[in-house]
């Protein structure tokens, strides 16, 4: 278990559950990703993944995705710097995005979704007789981004740069990819449109690419995770290598950078046996732990316990969570030895969207801590326990 020590001296201090976010992991994961990837090649952490490693993975990577006025805001509580936001997002405020283009923000660059959307940055620049530079995003066949015929429509109408400047575009068609042969389809497509642009005598300078590595969140055994990880990277990394593109790329990555700096933690509150079926209560649950992407009904993902319960396994465990929800099921079927009220369930590579993506608001539960592990091994408390019912709580009426 990665920084057990770290974990027992939490759980003995203060009450569970707990995310536990290690900052020296995600700086080693992040230079790992771009040691592998061909030179040159930028990491645009994508905020949404978890906002509470922002300070850090500002730090590490070279840009930062923002897709709300939220995201924003944490950004600007945390001193990040304009010039590595790209302002993204399938809907834009308007008085926000012309409010950032008059204040004449140094923001790195905008993404355009949609005609409309492109028009509204166009116009907040010309009021202001600002430029704006923006990444132009390709659909992959969903609500996201435009077509292919919108791209071009707008790439052949604004090439004077007054108030627009076009430096790319942005493309992204899923989480947890695990095929390279999908890798090199999407990227040999992106370099027949470019080349296609180029003849035309539109030159594309920047591709900003969503990779969407998978992370594998039911593999018991680190070594062969490890090695699956790195085969994965090493085919991404030859398939932009043997792009035709020679401009900017960037790898906008989320959930593969973040994943593996998480812990999650949760206690069991509670054991019975009904029907003949053994069942633990955690004061956690599904709500806090997200592995969205995954196949969890058929595959356990990967746990640990404290103290450690591994063994001959002689009774057949089911580890739910506490919400009055069948679906609040953690681990299914494991084999432990002597499970009790107080032991602890430790669930690692939970650094991605449990802490964000989870149904946190239901039955007004409070949300967990949340505790910084810096590079020098200080653990700061960065979120007390927080209540939620005041959000769930209707105004008095009259």
């Amino acid at each position: 278990m990665r920084d057990q020590q770290t974990i027992e001296k939490l759980v003995a201090a203060g009450k569970t559950p707990f995310y536990l976010f290690d900052e020296a992991t995600l700086a080693n994961r992040i230079e790992h990703v771009r040691s592998l990837m061909p030179e040159g090649t930028r990491i645009c952490y994508a905020m949404k993944a978890n906002s509470f490693i922002l300070d850090a993975a500002s730090r590490a990577s070279n840009l930062i995705e923002v897709c709300s006025p939220g995201e924003l805001e944490t950004c600007r509580a945390l001193g990040v710097p304009d010039e590595l936001l790209v302002i993204s997002g399938v809907y834009k405020e308007p008085a926000l995005m012309r409010e950032l283009i008059a204040s004449k923000s140094a923001v790195h660059r905008y993404t355009a979704e949609s005609v409309s959307q492109f028009e509204l940055l166009e116009e907040a620049a010309r009021e202001t007789g600002a430029c704006v530079p923006i990444l132009l995003r390709l659909t992959s066949g969903n609500q996201f981004g435009m077509d292919a015929s919108d791209l071009r429509r707008i790439l052949d109408e604004q090439r004077d740069g007054k108030h627009v400047r076009i430096c790319g575009i942005q493309y992204f068609s899923g989480t947890q990819k695990r095929s390279a042969k999908r890798i090199r389809r999407e990227l040999s497509l992106l370099d027949k449109l470019i080349a296609e642009l180029a003849d035309d005598g539109i030159v594309i300078d920047e591709l900003e690419y969503g990779t969407g590595i998978p992370v594998d969140y039911c593999e018991p055994d680190e070594t062969a995770a490890a090695k699956a990880d790195r085969a994965f990277l090493e085919g991404l990394a030859d398939a932009l290598a043997q792009m035709d593109f020679s401009g900017t790329k960037i790898l906008e990555i989320g959930r593969g950078i973040a994943a593996c700096c998480g812990t999650y933690v949760t206690r069991v509150v509670d054991t019975k046996a009904n029907k003949g079926n053994h069942y633990a209560i955690t004061d956690g649950g599904k709500h806090q732990l997200v592995y969205y992407g995954q196949t969890l009904a058929l595959r356990p993902p990967v746990a640990h316990f404290l103290p450690d319960r591994s063994g001959e396994g002689t009774t057949t465990w089911t580890i739910c969570g506490a919400l009055c929800t069948a679906g609040d099921t953690l681990v299914a079927q494991v084999a432990l030895d002597d499970l009790q009220v107080g032991d602890c369930v430790v669930f690692p590579n939970a650094g991605a969207y449990s802490m964000t993506e989870g149904m946190s608001l239901f039955l007004s539960r409070d949300l967990p801590r949340i505790y910084l592990k810096s590079a020098s091994g200080t653990v700061t408390l960065v979120r007390d326990r927080m209540e939620t019912s005041a959000v769930n709580t209707p105004a008095p009426l009259n």
